[in-house]
């Protein structure tokens, strides 16, 4: 009985925080459209969003709950555009893709979940993974698991041989000729059938592979993949069921076929050129840098035995060579979004990024917009998240310090509250 009195005490609580009026009191409150920080401001929040957003205290009128904030700066949610919630990379990431049943990767894609929620991140988008992304999603969004809002593309689309081909470095009597409904296409109708079947399956947008890749057991890392045509199918059929599209790309040519077709994204962008960077400014399309990813790769690299053979040399290329390419688009004025691929690193540890983009040259308040307001609008979720204001979810976060005077802080977050509920204080 004290089991069950205790279980129907944090639902009433739970019940009582929801149904009345929160007053959030912030000392100091980042204005990701002004770009400025508030002092002294109450945030207001009726079950899930946010309906007063006042200078000063506010007295809490009917018997409203308080949310005492004053010595913390508060700020909206966080938005990582690029994570991987079902796995982590480590010495047996590459075995247990046939020691782990999709039941094994689903339970600990929630400890993965949390840890992300946990660290200030209300809002991702896992680009890729088995299709337990997708599950995990509904999961969070009926209540049944603690984690972020998330946006799945579900599995990538890949070619044959390509940086998502699941049967990469397999023996020959597995590997097989995986097609569109795992994720391989190769010719404009298996792509448009590729794109139609992630639809079909309940992803939010699409992810594809433009370019060879790093984790992967294939040689290259930076090869094109896709023809112009391919690309420029997948986009097509992607904006015809209301898709966006991300591109995954670490050399130039695959970033210029997949620009030009129409992506919403380039991720990693890590051997970008000048035509590069002139295409993403002339389309308007962003680039989600994950130079955490590119550190910890490297990282990894250098100890023995930690990859494959086949994947240390591409390692030991690509990640040192992020940040600075993030630097060059960020000074020549490309769009810039917010993300980290997380899950090739350890979850939770999302806010290094912002630490690594002000190395590289973005000024504090810009790392921070990166993680809302423009990763809302690569979204398409504007009008719904990435700044405090009235209508919008109550995706509010805070840290102990002045964030534009030490970025570091922002691998602290101190209070956490998702669409009005609170999970960390």
């Amino acid at each position: 009985m004290r089991r069950i009195s205790i279980t129907l005490s944090v639902v009433m609580l739970t019940y009582m925080l929801y149904a009345q009026n929160t007053y959030i009191y912030c000392g100091k409150l980042i204005d990701v459209n002004s770009e400025t920080v508030l002092n002294e401001i109450t945030v207001v929040v009726q079950h899930d969003k946010i309906i007063q957003v006042e200078p000063g205290y506010l007295p809490a009128l009917d018997n409203g709950i308080i949310i005492d904030l004053k010595n913390k700066v508060v700020m909206p949610g966080l938005i990582d555009m690029h994570v991987h919630l079902e796995g982590e990379m480590s010495r047996t990431s590459y075995i247990e893709r046939f020691t782990l049943d999709d039941a094994d990767v689903a339970f600990q894609s929630q400890v993965f979940a949390r840890a992300t929620l946990m660290a200030g991140f209300t809002t991702v988008r896992d680009l890729g993974g088995r299709g337990v992304n997708t599950s995990l999603r509904d999961a969070i969004n009926k209540g049944l698991v603690v984690g972020p809002r998330i946006y799945s593309a579900g599995k990538s689309l890949a070619v044959t041989g390509g940086h998502a081909d699941p049967t990469n470095g397999w023996s020959a009597d597995l590997m097989g000729n995986p097609g569109p409904f795992e994720g391989v296409v190769n010719g404009v109708d298996e792509c448009r059938q590729g794109v139609r079947q992630r639809y079909k399956n309940g992803a939010d947008l699409i992810k594809i592979t433009a370019t060879a890749g790093v984790l992967s057991m294939a040689k290259s890392s930076s090869n094109p993949h896709f023809t112009q045509e391919e690309m420029d199918a997948i986009v097509q059929t992607a904006a015809d069921l209301g898709m966006k599209v991300a591109a995954h790309a670490h050399g130039a040519e695959g970033m210029k076929r997949a620009i030009r077709a129409g992506v919403a994204s380039i991720e990693h962008g890590t051997l970008m050129d000048e035509e590069v960077i002139s295409l993403m400014k002339k389309n308007g399309t962003f680039l989600v840098p994950t130079i955490t990813a590119g550190k910890s790769v490297t990282d990894s690299a250098k100890l023995k035995n930690y990859y494959p053979e086949m994947v240390t040399p591409k390692a030991l290329e690509i990640g040192p060579k992020i940040q600075a390419s993030f630097g060059r688009a960020y000074a020549a004025g490309v769009k810039i979004a917010f993300g980290t691929d997380a899950g090739v690193y350890k979850h939770g540890l999302n806010g290094l990024e912002f630490q690594y983009m002000v190395e590289a040259g973005m000024p504090a308040i810009e790392t921070i917009m990166a993680a809302t307001i423009n990763a809302a609008e690569l979204l398409g979720e504007i009008e719904n998240i990435g700044s405090l204001e009235p209508g919008k979810l109550a995706d509010i976060i805070a840290v102990d310090q002045d964030p534009l005077q030490d970025i570091e802080t922002m691998q602290k977050v101190s209070f956490v509250m998702k669409g009005g509920i609170v999970y960390k204080q």
